[in-house]
């Protein structure tokens, strides 16, 4: 049974929830007093939660204006998807080798999760399921630190992933991408595993650049 949420760690999921779903838009002042009363919760679990997200640049803070949230760029978007790339291959290369058949069952459960999601044009729970599933494919590869620096790259991109979600025609794309990527998960294709998820990546900043203007 997952254990419930800290007040910080709410707070930090609402607060991902609104930047995913535009209800706090690029460029946006948070205003901590409204924020605080519309969560019910003090300042101190919110300062924590901004915090985390500034040092996962979804938010930038300057002296004297507060908090708001980061703007997209380009430049930002390419690093952090070249890091994903070296550190996801290595993982999914050794996950590759080593899945069970509950392994197997659960990278499978999260794409039809995502189909669902996609089928309802629900964004914010296409970009959770998505989420699922690429860490179902990355975690029997049994590295945890390397994880956790996979996440933290995730966790600063998921506004990129909204953006790339608004398009009917993306979000058939990574339905039949997901077909393929599950596919060599369950024959054990290592190397075509690599493969197309680098693919799947590359798609998605090929989208992107159309979309986001560098503020470099």
């Amino acid at each position: 049974m997952r254990r419930p949420p800290t007040t910080q760690e709410f707070v930090l999921e609402q607060l991902r929830t609104a930047i995913v779903a535009g209800e706090l838009a690029p460029g946006q002042a948070v205003r901590q007093d409204a924020v605080a009363q519309q969560l019910g919760v003090s300042r101190v679990p919110l300062r924590e939660a901004l915090k985390t997200l500034e040092a996962e640049g979804q938010v930038v803070y300057q002296p004297h204006r507060g908090y708001s949230v980061a703007e997209l760029a380009l430049t930002d978007l390419l690093e952090v998807y070249r890091m994903r790339e070296l550190l996801e291959g290595e993982a999914a290369s050794v996950a590759a080798r080593a899945y069970a058949d509950a392994d197997l069952a659960r990278i499978d459960d999260a794409r039809a999760d995502v189909e669902a999601a996609a089928d309802g044009q629900d964004l914010v729970g296409m970009i959770a399921a998505n989420r699922r599933f690429h860490f179902a494919l990355l975690e029997p590869a049994d590295m945890p630190r390397l994880l956790r620096v996979v996440r933290t790259l995730w966790d600063a991109t998921d506004a990129y992933r909204a953006v790339y979600y608004n398009s009917g025609d993306n979000r058939e794309r990574v339905r039949s991408e997901h077909v393929e990527i599950v596919e060599a998960a369950q024959r054990g294709d290592a190397a075509e595993l690599v493969r197309l998820l680098a693919e799947h990546r590359d798609h998605a900043v090929q989208a992107l650049r159309s979309t986001i203007t560098d503020q470099g």
